[in-house]
């Protein structure tokens, strides 16, 4: 969900291969990371989250100039500060989630949303 919001907000493609939209990401200077390596989860309700193992980002921090941490919605948001920022020390922009349970925003405004990412560029 994330890779495909974050390319839809780059007019270049939408049907792109996984490596394209890899080399897509890779050439607009983004990173892509998720805050949790695994977890049981019931369906794809994050309420039911539990037993979570995060993923230490130092690594990708520590290997590339990153400039920003953004989140996709409230639940990575959550995690993020709860797990990762004493780690890294550095806060995330909460982005609004691209989860279609968010039903109140449309694409049009996750894609203003979103455009963020792209801003000071």
């Amino acid at each position: 969900r994330f890779a495909i919001l974050i390319l839809s907000c780059i007019p270049e493609c939408f049907d792109y291969t996984i490596p394209e939209k890899r080399a897509l990401l890779l050439s607009h200077g983004i990173a892509l990371w998720d805050v949790l390596a695994a977890c049981e989860i019931r369906g794809s309700a994050d309420s039911s989250i539990k037993n979570a193992v995060v993923n230490d980002l130092n690594p990708i921090l520590s290997g590339a100039d990153i400039e920003k941490i953004f989140v996709n919605g409230k639940t990575a948001e959550r995690f993020y500060n709860k797990y990762t920022l004493k780690q890294t020390g550095r806060q995330a922009v909460c982005l609004p989630s691209t989860s279609p349970a968010n039903a109140s925003m449309t694409l049009e405004k996750l894609i203003d949303a979103w455009s963020i990412i792209f801003s000071d560029r």
